[in-house]
């Protein structure tokens, strides 16, 4: 993957400093970092009549997306297939990543088993081909659209927003 363009974002009445000041643009392997590190995510989705649905989950990193998965009558998973619009946040609200995409429910059975090892190496599970079973759950890949980021500690010098192709 081709590094994301990074810009500061507009955020009006927060005193923000020019991208060369500060902290400056942070990198992508920054966010990378969180994407990867985060133990639960906050997912967020739509209802059909526009309320927000906001649920934790735990996701993983894995070929250049985000990838997590549901029962299959989840509200969730409902929310996603009548508008796949959805934002991410990373569990560390100091030092945030959000990604916003669009969900898609995968089922090849060549990533379901890769995004099956990816989630028992990373929280140390022992879940078997159950949890990826399509008759029962979905799983989901969130390519980026966008993705936001700040640093805390230079919260007026950091803000950066990466945006994919």
């Amino acid at each position: 993957m081709l590094e994301p363009r990074a810009t500061r974002p507009y955020m009006p009445g927060y005193g923000t400093l020019p991208a060369d000041e500060g902290t400056g643009l942070l990198p992508w392997s920054w966010a990378l970092d969180r994407l990867r590190s985060s133990h639960d995510f906050w997912l967020s989705t739509v209802w059909p009549d526009g309320r927000p649905h906001l649920m934790p989950v735990w996701a993983v990193w894995h070929d250049e997306a985000l990838w997590f998965s549901s029962g299959l009558h989840a509200r969730k998973i409902h929310n996603l297939r009548a508008n796949p619009v959805v934002s991410l946040a990373t569990d560390d609200p100091l030092n945030p990543v959000i990604v916003e995409g669009a969900a898609k429910v995968v089922s090849d059975t060549v990533s379901l088993q890769a995004f099956l090892r990816a989630v028992n190496e990373k929280y140390g599970t022992g879940y078997d081909a159950d949890l990826t079973d399509p008759a029962r759950h979905a799983t989901v890949r969130v390519r980026p659209r966008w993705a936001f980021g700040l640093d805390e500690a230079d919260f007026a010098g950091s803000p950066t927003r990466w945006e994919f192709r």
